[in-house]
């Protein structure tokens, strides 16, 4: 008995060891997106309160303000991306985070609704910029074998750390008054030390070439907006995504509207999907390494969102507990697909964009992924409250043939690759004695990476 017991402890201990980070970069950058989240989600839990009942703000003002920054941030993607490419991804990163604070600094002295819009717009500006910026440094500094599994940690770490930012957010709101007109300032602290952390953290390739002064060459051959397979993959990606609007605004709307469920079982669904999504990602993004591994996950990922739109249009004709364990089978097959989705775009990402242009790429996958996607809020509430069953059939299709039109959009913009990218390693490595090996992972040739069905 003591032998069995024995090798179950090794299991545990392994199992827990895939839960932490597994390099040092790995481990910093879990430390500053845990900061970065709960700095944000501090505010954006009693930002509600804070606009209506602070600023003065009416609803309809909100809505209209957060249209207009929405609006402009597709805009701006583009233009934001191309900079990060220009200045370094660790560089501009670090700058949009710290005015970013400043934005957070101001918010308590706003006063009207145009100075409100105007802040809006600079959120705007810094969150799209700040997002290429993340993401490039983070493709760019990792070896290719880490990518997938240390931003999987990087997911669980934000989830985390939105929900300890949304006990504070909740703190702030149960203390009322003077605490939510100054809770941004506490998220400004946070977000301050989150600057901080980025601008500690080691250069990466394209960063180590523009604090050197190398000079830069235009990268050659056509661009991401000249790449029909990557702007067909970030708009269907971007379909895909939908099933966060299932998550936050159709299934608790439907629940409250269309079944008789208790409200409080919104909580639970909300606790359900966090828990999981802070400890699964680093488990269930292990089998991702190739395009055909992330396609692979994408049809899963399609067959639980279907699977999640079935069982929770059940939900309308039945009663009790039945009611209570569909409504939340529905909502943990939408988590299921927002986890394969997930890891299947962390290897998109890695696998299709051009080293050389990765922030440009990042721009155009925002762009394309928000015309996939910012629709979906009112069409899928029409389609859920409005019609029924029929509706959520629909939802259902169209996720499903979104699923479908991304395999031969990838397809398509991995053979773009091949065509127009160095078959060398990035051109924009700096020489090997200013690049220390440890910081600087060198990029695999394209041709074998692209090539080959499987990757050691």
């Amino acid at each position: 008995m003591s032998s069995v017991s024995g090798a179950g402890r090794p299991d545990r201990a392994g199992r827990l060891r895939r839960l932490v980070p597994p390099t040092p970069i790995a481990r910093r950058l879990s430390a500053q997106s845990l900061l970065f989240a709960t700095g944000d989600g501090a505010f954006v839990t009693a930002s509600a309160v804070f606009l209506t009942q602070v600023v003065g703000l009416s609803a309809a003002q909100v809505g209209l303000a957060l249209t207009i920054a929405g609006v402009a941030e597709l805009a701006l993607a583009y233009p934001a991306g191309r900079l990060v490419d220009r200045v370094g991804p660790q560089r501009m990163w670090a700058i949009t985070a710290t005015l970013r604070t400043g934005c957070f600094v101001a918010l308590p002295f706003v006063g009207s609704f145009a100075a409100y819009v105007l802040l809006a717009l600079a959120f705007s500006l810094l969150d799209t910029t700040g997002k290429s910026a993340n993401r490039a440094y983070v493709i760019d500094v990792l070896a290719p074998a880490e990518r997938i599994r240390t931003q999987a940690h990087l997911y669980s770490a934000l989830n985390l750390g939105f929900t300890l930012g949304a006990l504070i957010g909740g703190i702030a709101l149960a203390a009322g008054g003077e605490a939510v007109r100054w809770a941004p300032l506490l998220s400004a602290v946070l977000l301050a030390a989150n600057a901080v952390c980025i601008a500690r953290l080691p250069r990466a390739p394209h960063d180590l070439r523009a604090t050197q002064r190398a000079p830069r060459e235009k990268p050659a051959g056509p661009g991401p907006l000249r790449n029909p397979g990557w702007r067909l993959t970030s708009f269907f990606m971007g379909v895909i995504s939908t099933h966060q609007v299932l998550l936050k605004v159709v299934i608790p709307l439907w629940l409250v509207e269309a079944t008789d469920a208790p409200h409080v079982l919104l909580a639970w669904l909300y606790a359900t999907n966090t828990v999981l999504c802070i400890l699964l990602p680093a488990i269930t993004s292990r089998g991702v390494r190739t395009l055909d591994d992330a396609l692979r996950y994408l049809r899963w990922s399609g067959a639980f969102f279907l699977a999640a739109c079935l069982v929770t249009a059940a939900t309308h004709s039945t009663v009790g507990l039945s009611t209570v364990a569909l409504v939340w089978l529905g909502h943990l097959a939408v988590t299921g697909a927002e986890l394969a989705s997930s890891a299947a775009m962390w290897s998109l990402q890695s696998e299709l964009m051009e080293p050389t242009r990765r922030g440009e790429y990042q721009g155009v996958q925002e762009i394309f992924g928000g015309l996939g996607s910012r629709w979906a809020p009112a069409l899928f509430t029409f389609l859920a409250i409005e019609r029924g069953a029929a509706g959520w059939l629909v939802i259902a299709v169209i996720v499903v043939i979104a699923t479908v039109g991304v395999h031969p959009s990838a397809r398509a913009a991995q053979r773009f690759a091949r065509r127009h990218w160095a078959a060398d390693a990035d051109p924009a490595l700096p020489p090997p004695a200013t690049a220390p090996a440890a910081v600087v992972p060198e990029e695999p040739r394209m041709t074998g990476r692209l090539s080959s069905s499987r990757r050691g």
